[in-house]
């Protein structure tokens, strides 16, 4: 479920017609993004980082909880002032936003050229034209895109996404995805692994395997054990050194996707596994159809593979979760210490079951609660985090932090891209300053809540 809002601006290579794109949301959006960028492009567009320099402005919105649809709209209203003061032809909206409240919006957003739903945002290049005969394009589903179709890749260093499916068949009552996005579709993979192979060919060294459902990649075609395949096959592709799984839920975790983890190869032993709570009367009313003793169970064996670095994301202040329920996930995480969490105060959506649940709680207490869960996780980050001091990690390169300039940043294999901390790199000046994407030793020096320092070797 991690969904933290993100922007990405794309570097000005402006000549021709210009693009300036906006990408919120999540890893998934940011494929979708990612592909019309390469739509773009093949139809004789250039982006550029500034709206002012624009002729057409692109916002891929995401609508997941409240917090993200108030971002979407900020951002579309931002990105209008554009065209209302004469610098942009055009302003189209693409995504979530769109897929859901697509009538709405093309009723009050009258600003808005075109809508472009999941499932129809292949129709970008004759958006940014103006060509398309009407405004909005909003159908059931989302598309997925093939090997065939030029993806641009944005993510900075050796690294990328590697979308194997959309959508979702569960029915969580607090998620909106399925309703947006439909039923899960997976893509075959012979076509990942050609798309893995192009990736590793350009460079990438790292790829971040993405899903709604990871565990249940497949199923839609019959094939329970179809991630573990895929995974195999991902180790024969050449230059590929690193596989990172991401939102692999408990159910569908089979032995063999653990003794895959477990095994000598290029699978990271790293799971984001998002949770959601612990108490089982939450667990029932959310309908994640896994109980507290099955998680616990599945987590002592995910620790018992070497270096496991587990992730998770938790709920609080989902409707009937009472102070004594609060307390039940607090003392298990402090137990349990997971490498890295997040939470979210619960958000109530609007054609969700959960929305309809008797005793919501109240904001406000939802948001003391996750407060309170970051604060004691921050201390278990600290203390896993310094247990690195004076150890040698393989890092990858990443680039010029993004936080402190003049100063390069990598990760090591227990550290996601944009959702976990960095390492942050010193080096001696006789040493050549290593370039992205490639892998250095690094012994740490000092650590805090979520980052690391440590200095380069040499050889």
């Amino acid at each position: 479920m991690d969904r933290i809002p993100e922007r990405l601006d794309l570097l000005d290579l402006a000549q021709r017609r210009r693009v300036h794109l906006v990408s919120l949301g999540c890893p998934k959006n940011r494929v979708d993004s990612e592909v019309m960028i390469g739509l773009m492009q093949g139809g004789g567009y250039e982006l550029t980082s500034s709206p002012e320099e624009a002729d057409v402005i692109v916002v891929n919105t995401c609508a997941f909880i409240e917090s993200a649809k108030e971002e979407s709209i900020e951002t579309i209203l931002e990105m209008a002032e554009f065209k209302q003061a004469g610098s942009a032809e055009r302003l189209v909206v693409t995504g979530c936003m769109a897929q859901r409240y697509g009538a709405e919006m093309a009723e009050g957003l009258p600003e808005v050229d075109y809508f472009l739903g999941t499932n129809e945002y292949k129709r970008i290049a004759g958006a940014l034209d103006g060509t398309l005969p009407d405004r909005s394009y909003i159908t059931a589903g989302s598309a997925l895109y093939t090997s065939d179709e030029d993806r641009i890749n944005t993510l900075r260093g050796g690294s990328a996404y590697l979308k194997i499916a959309e959508g979702c068949n569960r029915t969580c009552t607090f998620c909106i995805i399925p309703k947006i996005r439909g039923k899960q579709v997976s893509r075959p993979v012979d076509d990942l692994v050609r798309e893995a192979r192009t990736l590793a060919a350009s460079g990438i060294r790292e790829l971040h395997v993405i899903a709604q459902d990871l565990t249940s990649y497949g199923v839609d075609f019959g094939e329970r054990d179809a991630l573990v395949k895929l995974l195999r096959r991902l180790e024969t592709v050449r230059g590929l050194e690193w596989v990172r799984l991401h939102y692999a839920y408990p159910w569908n975790f089979t032995d063999e996707l653990l003794e895959l983890l477990r095994a000598d190869n290029n699978v990271l032993p790293y799971v984001d596994m998002p949770l959601q709570h612990i108490s089982d009367h939450l667990l029932r009313a959310m309908r994640r159809n896994v109980k507290r003793d099955a998680q616990r169970r599945l987590l002592e064996r995910l620790r018992e593979i070497p270096g496991m670095v587990l992730r998770t994301t938790f709920i609080t202040g989902f409707p009937g979760e009472t102070e004594a329920d609060f307390q039940e996930l607090h003392d298990w995480v402090a137990e349990v210490e997971f490498d890295r969490v997040g939470v979210f105060a619960y958000s109530r959506e609007e054609n969700t079951d959960a929305a309809e649940l008797p005793d919501q709680v109240p904001t406000e207490i939802a948001e003391e609660r996750r407060d309170a869960l970051m604060t004691l996780q921050a201390g278990i980050s600290r203390r896993r985090n310094e247990a690195y001091i004076g150890r040698r990690l393989r890092v990858l390169v990443d680039g010029v932090s993004e936080e402190h300039e003049f100063v390069l940043e990598g990760r090591h294999a227990g550290q996601a891209l944009d959702i976990d901390g960095v390492t942050y790199l010193n080096f001696a000046h006789d040493l050549a300053v290593p370039r992205p994407g490639t892998f250095v030793q690094v012994e740490i020096e000092d650590a805090s809540e979520y980052d690391l320092v440590g200095t380069v070797l040499p050889g």
